[in-house]
């Protein structure tokens, strides 16, 4: 659309959704136009104060937007009068109701605030994982002053632990000598010394008086979109809580390379990244603490993994370098500082560990769900995708490994569809259509009934139907596929408005009507729209053509196991990703969702030192593949934008799902011709 003079362009985070609205808009009025939930329980009269959001600052290239809480009209009277009676709003927020549009905003609609608030999926996956830690608590008993051996008491409590622990010249962190007589007295002269060693020798990085017997670690996965936070007993290994939340940088920019055009627009851009990112884990920490029962001084270790933007901003370093080839990182190797380097609340001698990165945009997080999954200790070729903004690949086996990233954007987390939303209850997560009649069915997140089922009113009336989250986005396409709604090459076939009411004009295309408005209940019309399947095919595009070219690497034609790691990749059904081409032909029952592995790396890596020194030495075997320099990106690119691919067939797919016939190159291979085995050609580059 046009800009006019009198619109301002407004974007909503964490949702995505954006539109233009005339000026003196309430922004109230304009989230619930574009179906953002925002309570209002007193309608709008600035009473409640559940409307809440605020402005994000600065410039946002990607969406053509410049932000400032300069664009919303001055507080009001409305306002000044709930601060008067109920207390002050929190820094730099607002009340949605009262808050009038007057130029382009993006509007943070902060969590606490959320209706339909988007469930964090990645859990901690149940495995036993043999203990090493590399801090474990170590209980002595301190000879007492003598007159005749003047040691001093630091002294002492060394020499204890090295007769009793036989630790080796063990040294202490200078920030505990002022307390370690305070400790001793207070123990009377026991105590128990946390002592962290992970090949620079022993240190005591903190002291209680007596017996104390819990020592906690910290494992944590910093996500684009989500960060999901796992306490650990380090005695027992035991998961003792978990928690994630969405990563507050999405109101800087979806895509990571947004969130590096803003550090790139806005002066202080980078230091506002990384204190909202700490802000959140800070957050996280406090609920796993108080979730399990413990004090935040209990918690003596922590590793994080993430991306390399993710990494980078985490760690305080500018990305910025990373927005561009040769996409040089600050630092690869694996790093070991004190937690309060970063102001994490947590014992203030607690050790931090991360992970180290593969290449410039292969991260902290893929060398961990490589660690959890263990590609390279089979003889399989094993192809492990996590699924997000940015997609990392592994292809490999014991023999060789590659990796590459390939960006695939937000389509699949519901950002930038038109009808898309984040996993939440009420979301559309999973979708069958009816080939004969095109009539859908579906199912919403919070419930298991199908929406052909006679109690599925109550759904509705409970949970309304938002929007359509990534894997009901991929499942509604793969639907539509099948019926023939949408052809190999994603057009949306407008002749089929003749047979049924559910294909609609829309603009010069068409759009299929996925479930119907109902005013009543205040269910929105949920379209999916001809734009809607070329985001997909361009994300799904990406992704397949990053698998292939490491395929090409190896010299292979096909591959044995395919394991999908993160939320998204645990959620979707792996014959739908098969079916769109996210991911290349292989036997369905070797086609898996493995959860959050990036979580459970850093786990491995909490609770067992000789799992850092695995992955740091496998991290220098990996060979990286650049997409963005290989020739044969762009054609893989294009024939992976038809459904489910222009070139390469799907024997195994088609052997437990009829697909419609293809009409481009590959099409004799349809009926299953074999092809060669996916070790033929191995090692030819």
């Amino acid at each position: 659309m046009t800009q006019r003079p009198n619109d301002a362009l407004v974007l909503f985070m964490p949702s995505g959704r954006r539109g233009r609205f005339p000026l003196g808009t309430p922004v109230l009025d304009a989230a619930r136009s574009l179906g953002v939930y925002i309570e209002s329980v007193c309608g709008g009269r600035g009473i409640c104060g559940r409307c809440q959001i605020q402005v994000a600052e600065g410039q946002f290239p990607k969406h053509g937007i410049t932000s400032s809480a300069g664009h919303l009209s001055d507080f009001s009277e409305t306002e000044a009068r709930y601060v008067a009676k109920r207390g002050a709003l929190e820094p730099e927020r607002r009340l949605s109701c009262q808050a009038l549009i007057l130029g382009d905003l993006v509007v943070d609609v902060p969590q606490d605030v959320q209706i339909n608030r988007q469930l964090v999926r990645k859990r901690a996956e149940t495995r036993a994982i043999e203990r090493d830690p590399a801090t474990r608590l170590c209980y002595v008993e301190v000879d007492e002053p003598d007159m005749e051996k003047p040691l001093g008491d630091t002294d002492r409590l060394l020499a204890a632990l090295a007769r009793d622990w036989r630790l080796e010249r063990p040294q202490i962190d200078f920030d505990l000598i002022p307390r370690v007589q305070e400790v001793l007295r207070a123990g009377d002269w026991n105590v128990t010394a946390a002592v962290h060693d992970d090949g620079a020798g022993p240190e005591v990085v903190a002291l209680w008086p007596g017996l104390h017997n819990m020592a906690c670690g910290l494992a944590v996965d910093i996500g684009s979109t989500t960060i999901a936070c796992h306490l650990s007993s380090m005695l027992s290994g035991r998961i003792l809580a978990s928690a994630g939340a969405p990563n507050p940088q999405i109101r800087f920019g979806e895509d990571l390379m947004s969130r590096v055009s803003y550090v790139m627009m806005n002066p202080d851009g980078r230091e506002a990244l990384t204190r909202a990112v700490r802000e959140a884990i800070g957050v996280l920490v406090d609920k796993v603490a108080r979730e399990a029962g413990i004090a935040a001084d209990d918690i003596v270790e922590a590793v994080f993994v993430g991306n390399p933007i993710m990494h980078h901003l985490f760690l305080g370093i500018d990305p910025t370098e990373l927005g561009g080839a040769p996409f040089a990182l600050a630092v690869s190797a694996a790093l070991h500082f004190r937690a309060r380097e970063i102001g994490l609340a947590v014992n203030p001698g607690a050790r931090v560990y991360t992970l180290p990165c593969i290449a410039g945009h292969v991260g902290a997080d893929a060398a961990a769900a490589t660690l959890a999954e263990g590609p390279q200790k089979g003889d399989e070729i094993t192809l492990l995708v996590d699924v997000g903004t940015n997609a990392e690949i592994v292809l490999g086996s014991r023999e060789r490994l590659v990796a590459a990233s390939s960006p695939t954007g937000p389509a699949f987390e519901g950002a930038e569809i038109s009808c898309g939303q984040r996993a939440a209850p009420g979301a559309i997560e999973r979708v069958r259509i009816d080939p004969a009649t095109l009539e859908p069915k579906v199912k919403v997140i919070g419930d298991d009934l199908w929406s052909d089922d006679p109690d599925f009113g109550r759904v509705v009336q409970d949970l309304g139907v938002t929007g359509v989250c990534g894997s009901g986005i991929i499942e509604a396409i793969g639907e539509m596929f099948l019926a023939g709604i949408v052809d190999e090459d994603g057009v949306i076939d407008g002749a089929l408005a003749a047979r049924s009411d559910r294909i609609v004009p829309h603009g010069r295309t068409f759009a299929y009507v996925l479930w119907r408005a109902d005013p009543a209940r205040g269910t929105p019309e949920l379209r999916i729209l001809q734009t809607d399947v070329r985001a997909v095919q361009l994300a799904k595009a990406a992704l397949y053509a990053g698998v292939r070219l490491l395929m090409d690497r190896l010299g292979i034609d096909s591959v044995d196991r395919i394991k999908l790691a993160g939320a998204f990749g645990n959620y979707i059904d792996p014959k739908y990703a098969m079916l769109i081409g996210l991911v290349p032909d292989c036997a369905i029952e070797k086609v898996a969702g493995v959860g959050n592995a990036a979580g459970t790396g850093a786990r491995m890596a909490l609770l067992n030192r000789g799992h850092r020194r695995e992955i740091e030495a496998l991290v220098r075997r990996i060979e990286k593949v650049e997409t963005a320099l290989e020739p044969r990106f762009q054609e893989h690119f294009v024939a992976a934008m038809a459904f489910p691919n222009k070139v390469h067939a799907f024997p195994n797919l088609a052997a437990v799902m009829p697909l419609p016939a293809r009409k481009g190159p590959g099409a004799e291979a349809e009926d299953g011709g074999r092809r060669r085995r996916g070790r033929a050609r191995r090692g030819t580059a």
